[in-house]
C-alpha cells in the first residue's frame, strides 16, 4: 500500500478512517474448521474394487463407497479416503456429514467419456443451461440438500481433463452445457481445502443456493486460453469465505453470481456475505474478481483484502446489462497489488448475453456503494474503464488511496457513474472527483475494523 507522503495526505487519511457513519461489516464466518477431525468410520475406495491406474472407470466404486458409508451419516459420519494412484471416474454424488479425502499422490480423474456425466436439470436462477438451452451436464463430484461435507486432502489433484470439453465447445458440438468440477446445491457446512484442481471442462468450484462454505488453500489451474475456466463461482450463496487460494485459468477467478434475468429475479435469492482474502492469480481472458454477469438476485456485502493479480487483463470488474434486474452494493475492497494488468477496475452496463428473449429490458440493476481502497499497480495500461447504463447511473463509487503506473494517455474513462475519491493517481475521472471527506463519509461504504485486517496479515 502507497504511504501518504504529504501532511495533507495523512490528514486526510485519518479523516477517512475517522468517518464513523460508515458500514461496518466483519467476517465472522471465516472461521477455522479441524479438516484432521477423526470420524467415526474410515474406507479406502480401494476397498470397493477401484482400480487406481489412470485406465480402469471407477465411478461404480465411488458410488458404492459412498451409499455404504451412509449408513453412518448419524452416527457422526464418515471418511473416504483416495489413497496415491490416478483414479479415473465419471460423475458421483456425495452425502451429508462426509470427507472427502485426497492423498497427496492421488488423482481423481473425470472420464472423457460424455456418457459418464449425466445430464440433469437446469438451475431454477438461470431458466436453462448455463451455455445452451435445456439441462447441463452434472458437475464431477456433485452434492444436494447437504450439511456438514468436507473435500480435502494432502493437497492431492481433482483433474476434469477438460480439453476435450475445451474442443467440442470450440467446434460447437456440445448438446448440454459442459460441467463444472465440483458443484453443491442447497448446502451448509462445507469445506474445500488443500487441494489442486486442474483441467476443469467448465467452472472449478460452484456452491449455488449454499450457506456457510469455506474455500481454502485451493490451486486451480487452467490453461489461460481456455474457455469459461472460471476459479471459484459463489452464486446465490451466503457467508462464503474464499482465503488462501492461487488461480491461473482461462475466465474469471472469483465470478459472485446471482441467477440470470427473469429467472433469476424470480428466485430471488441473493449472494451476501461474501469474503475473499490473500488471493494470488492470473487471468488473460477476464477478471481476478468479477460480480456478475448474471447478479439478478443480487449481491451485496463483499468484502475482499489483500489481493495480488499479475499478467492479467481486468483486475476488477462488475458486469451487468438492461434486463437483469437485481443489485451489486455494499462492495468493499482493499489492499490489492497489481502487476502488468491491462484494466484495473472496469465497471461494464452492456454485457448482454440474455437466456432467452422473455427478459425485460426495462429491469434494470441498482449498482450502489462500491469502495475500492488501497490498490498500487505496476505496468498497467488503464487505470479505469467505467461504463454504467444510461438513465440508471451507477453511484456512490468511492475510490481512495489509489496508485497505478499507467501506459495510456487517458487512463480513466467513465460514463454514467458518479461517486468520490480522495488520493487517486493518475487523477480520476470527472464524475468520481468530488472529495469523500468530509461531506460523503455515509455515501461510501467501508469496512472499518483494520485491526482485524492487520492481525490477519500478521498471521498470513
Amino acid at each position: 500500500m502507497r504511504r501518504p507522503s504529504t501532511l495533507v495526505e495523512v490528514l486526510l487519511v485519518l479523516a477517512l478512517f475517522g468517518c464513523s457513519p460508515w458500514t461496518v461489516w466483519g467476517s465472522s464466518h471465516c472461521k477455522q474448521t479441524n479438516v484432521k477431525e477423526i470420524r467415526p468410520h474410515s474406507v479406502s475406495i480401494t476397498e470397493f474394487g477401484a482400480v487406481g491406474d489412470g485406465i480402469t472407470l471407477n465411478t461404480k466404486a465411488f458410488q458404492n463407497a459412498i451409499f455404504y458409508l451412509n449408513s453412518f451419516a448419524d452416527k457422526g459420519g464418515a471418511k473416504l479416503f483416495v489413497p496415491a494412484g490416478r483414479w479415473l471416474t465419471g460423475s458421483f454424488d456425495l452425502i451429508s456429514h462426509l470427507t472427502l479425502w485426497l492423498d497427496k499422490d492421488a488423482v481423481i480423474l473425470g472420464s472423457t467419456n460424455f456418457d459418464d456425466w449425466p445430464v440433469i436439470d437446469p438451475l431454477p436462477s438461470y431458466g436453462r443451461g448455463r451455455e445452451l438451452p435445456g439441462g447441463r451436464h452434472k458437475s464431477l463430484i456433485f452434492g444436494r440438500n447437504l450439511t456438514d461435507v468436507i473435500i480435502t486432502g494432502n493437497n492431492g489433484t481433482i483433474d476434469g481433463q477438460g480439453n476435450f470439453w475445451w474442443s467440442s465447445f470450440w467446434n460447437k458440438t456440445l448438446d448440454y452445457t459442459r460441467p463444472h468440477l465440483v458443484e453443491l446445491m442447497n448446502s451448509s457446512g462445507v469445506l474445500i481445502s488443500n487441494l489442486t484442481f486442474l483441467n476443469s471442462p467448465f467452472w472449478n468450484i460452484h456452491p449455488v443456493y449454499c450457506s456457510e462454505v469455506t474455500v481454502r488453500k485451493v490451486t486451480i489451474l487452467a490453461p489461460l486460453n481456455s474457455p469459461n475456466t472460471d476459479g471459484i463461482d459463489p452464486d446465490s450463496s451466503d457467508k462464503v469465505c474464499i482465503e488462501d487460494c492461487y488461480i491461473s485459468t482461462g475466465d474469471d477467478l472469483i465470478a459472485i453470481k446471482s441467477g440470470w434475468d427473469e429467472y433469476g429475479i424470480s428466485f430471488g435469492r441473493p449472494s451476501t456475505n461474501i469474503m475473499i482474502r490473500r488471493l494470488v492469480g492470473r487471468t488473460r481472458q477476464s477478471a481476478g474478481i468479477a460480480i456478475g454477469s448474471e447478479m439478478s438476485g443480487g449481491i451485496s456485502e463483499v468484502h475482499a483484502e489483500n489481493i495480488h493479480f499479475f499478467d492479467s487483463y481486468t483486475a476488477i470488474r462488475i458486469k451487468t446489462s438492461p434486463g437483469r434486474g437485481g443489485y451489486v452494493r455494499n462492495v468493499f475492497i482493499s489492499n490489492v497489488t497489481l502487476d502488468n494488468v491491462d484494466i484495473a477496475i472496469r465497471f461494464t452496463g452492456s454485457y448482454g448475453d440474455h437466456p432467452d428473449d422473455s427478459y425485460d429490458p426495462n429491469a434494470l440493476p441498482v449498482i450502489k456503494k462500491i469502495t475500492i481502497k488501497d490498490v498500487t499497480g505496476e505496468k498497467i495500461s488503464r487505470a479505469g474503464l467505467l461504463e454504467g447504463i444510461k438513465g440508471d447511473k451507477f453511484s456512490d463509487i468511492c475510490l481512495s488511496n489509489i496508485n497505478l503506473k499507467v501506459s495510456s494517455s487517458f487512463p480513466w474513462n467513465c460514463t454514467y457513474v458518479e461517486g468520490y475519491s480522495e488520493m487517486v493517481s493518475p487523477q480520476t475521472c470527472e464524475p468520481l472527483k468530488d472529495a469523500i471527506f468530509p461531506m460523503h463519509c455515509a455515501d461510501c461504504y467501508h469496512l472499518s475494523n483494520h485491526l482485524h485486517s492487520a492481525s490477519d496479515r500478521n498471521r498470513g
